[in-house]
């Protein structure tokens, strides 16, 4: 490639790639990413179908899916209508997981999976609603007109419920398997370092079976300096020495270079995935508009309408209200556990920044020893959380009971008279001290757009977020609110506890 370090960018791959035998390979590269291990490299133990291999591995996945989707409809259907004395419900068993099949595959159920690295069930949870609702009325209209029996609202209704349940339990397992046989997903980044080292940490912290077996990093920094000529080749080389089943994209700029590069990509035969910067400011909440053969994204404008404010506030009362009745019994036995273990109050208040700005106290059950706060400044040379926020894993001044409250988020269940309050959401964004909020600047105070939550996307991250993510988090969980994206941070924040990854 015919280039020079002031007009052009370079692309870098190993240098065990770049002897006699692979020397047009290295007119592509300067250095390598230091991840790349010599177990990649080897022949011997590299599977070159090529794109073979990649579209079995999806086939196996929607088959799976497939397997549980029909499996799960037909058990459904078979149970509903013989349990309201329906006869031959055999043949409404297989009637309804002919047409579940071919309803979510209509609905693109079977092929995002592709596209996606992590497979989550519960973002399919929406559109599955909906289906299961259209395939418990598709049924009723086909037993009416195969075999002139009338199915009752109610027979449809617990239709729905069952098969939505059902379906959901069965997506869950399918993908659990496809995770157990099938190997992570191989990952060839191509982008400057810094963005392609965060990749690399985000695929290893995330539930995302992949990870990155070579960078390939952008020598100049930007994807429209590149010079094209027999790029598409040498790209297609390295995608089958090192058995590639999906290229990330994490270019500086948005321009025509990432067009090229991405039909690069898509022309080595296997999955692409691309990480523009547009989508750190604009996030999910986007709609595509074509515009007589011209695309356009239509972005939603920042921040909650009335409507969407009072339901999100009636979510947390009654969400919070039935919470506290519940598990009131255990408020007492915790208070006398902190009483027996350490001297000092049962509960800890702290100010903490809220909504627009404004201070509250926040509290929580204490779980460090009664003079915690004078001890910070002692300990701030063993920090973990990086630069604006102050986190450690092993804090000697929590106390007994304290580590097991804080390991199960039992510490936090006071809150939930500060969501009574309005002085807190039950998701929303991280509610900071005023130490660390004075350090939160400029536009990066739009987070502070809506009521701070008990929990939000920083919440189930798993990891240490450092502060200039933690706000960029914030702000897109603010750009792209809805109530179904308040459930599931919910469910995941569970999950997350059970799994006690708050040690």
């Amino acid at each position: 490639m015919a280039m020079t370090p002031d007009t052009a960018a370079s692309l870098t791959v190993p240098e065990e790639l770049t002897d006699a035998a692979t020397s047009r390979r290295a007119r592509l590269a300067t250095a390598v990413a230091p991840s790349l291990t010599a177990v990649d490299l080897r022949s011997d133990e590299v599977d070159n179908r090529g794109s073979s291999a990649l579209l079995s591995r999806e086939a196996l996945r929607r088959r799976l899916l497939g397997v549980a989707d029909v499996t799960s409809a037909a058990l459904a259907a078979g149970l509903v209508l013989g349990a309201f004395g329906q006869r031959r419900a055999a043949l409404s068993a297989v009637v309804g997981a002919a047409l579940v099949l071919f309803v979510f595959k209509l609905a693109g159920l079977y092929d995002r999976d592709d596209l996606r690295l992590v497979h989550s069930t519960l973002d399919d949870v929406p559109q599955l609603a909906q289906l299961t609702g259209l395939f418990a009325l598709g049924v009723a209209i086909l037993q009416n007109l195969v075999l002139g029996r009338t199915v009752s609202a109610k027979q449809i209704a617990a239709l729905w419920v069952v098969s939505f349940g059902a379906i959901v339990l069965a997506r869950i397992v399918a993908r659990a398997l496809a995770a157990r046989s099938l190997p992570a997903e191989r990952c060839l980044v191509i982008g400057e370092i810094g963005r392609t080292q965060r990749i690399r940490e985000k695929l290893a912290s995330s539930q995302a079976r992949a990870e990155v077996v070579a960078a390939l990093r952008l020598e100049g920094g930007d994807i429209d300096k590149l010079d094209w000529a027999d790029t598409d080749e040498l790209i297609a080389e390295i995608v089958r020495d090192l058995n590639v089943h999906r290229i990330i994209i994490a270019p500086t700029t948005a321009d025509t270079g990432v067009v090229d590069m991405i039909r690069v990509a898509k022309g080595a035969g296997v999955r692409v995935s691309v990480l523009p910067r547009m989508f750190e400011v604009v996030g999910s909440a986007v709609e595509f508009d074509d515009v007589d053969g011209m695309t356009m994204l239509g972005v939603r404008s920042f921040g909650l309408s009335r409507s969407s404010r009072l339901i999100k506030r009636a979510f947390d009362v009654v969400v919070a209200s039935i919470g506290l009745v519940v598990i009131s019994p255990i408020f007492g036995a915790i208070a006398l556990a902190i009483s027996l273990d350490s001297k000092g109050p049962i509960l800890f208040g702290q100010v903490r920044v809220g909504r627009d700005g404004k201070h509250f106290r926040m509290f929580k059950y204490r779980s460090m020893v009664a003079d915690a706060e004078g001890q910070k400044d002692g300990l701030r040379a063993l920090n973990e959380a990086g630069e604006g926020l102050f986190k450690l894993t092993h804090d000697p001044r929590v106390t007994r009971v304290g580590r097991f409250l804080r390991v199960t988020s039992l510490d936090e269940l006071p809150q939930l008279f500060n969501v009574l309050r309005g002085e807190m959401s039950l998701v929303g964004p991280r509610p900071l001290v005023v130490d660390e909020d004075a350090q939160v600047l400029g536009l990066d105070r739009s987070r502070l757009h809506l009521t701070p939550g008990m929990t939000g996307p920083w919440q189930v991250l798993g990891s240490r977020v450092p502060m200039q993510e933690m706000v960029g988090i914030d702000y897109l969980y603010v750009a792209n609110w809805s109530l179904w994206l308040d459930i599931k941070i919910l469910l995941r924040t569970v999950s997350h506890v059970l799994r006690r990854s708050n040690q």
